[in-house]
């Protein structure tokens, strides 16, 4: 089984983007974990979620975090969507800035 986690920066403000509201999702939308960023914009963990190969989906609630730090962001919600092929730990980071963001494979 395999695991995810996500790290999320805040590129403008030059820090970690703490209390970011993040889903894990199915490709069918079904929720297999909720989680929010922690001090160091990182989720650790989705609960005790172990995932079979297939497709998901974070989901970041950017609109909750520009309303927590009077920013404005043109992208409300960043939906990343990523195969998992097979059992390894999968780590997937968002850079995000007002008018952009970035994601990629992690280690």
């Amino acid at each position: 089984m395999s695991t995810v986690t996500t790290h999320v920066l805040d590129t403008a403000q030059g820090h970690p983007a703490e209390g970011i509201p993040v889903q894990l999702q199915t490709a069918d939308s079904a929720v297999v974990g909720k989680s929010t960023t922690d001090a160091d914009g990182r989720v650790s963990e989705f609960g005790s979620t172990q995932l079979v190969p297939g497709v998901y989906q974070l989901r970041f609630d950017v609109a909750a975090y520009a309303r927590a730090t009077g920013q404005e962001f043109f992208f409300p919600e960043v939906t990343v969507t990523f195969t998992i092929t097979d059992e390894r730990h999968y780590h997937v980071p968002l850079l995000l800035s007002p008018f952009a963001y970035s994601t990629y494979r992690g280690s």
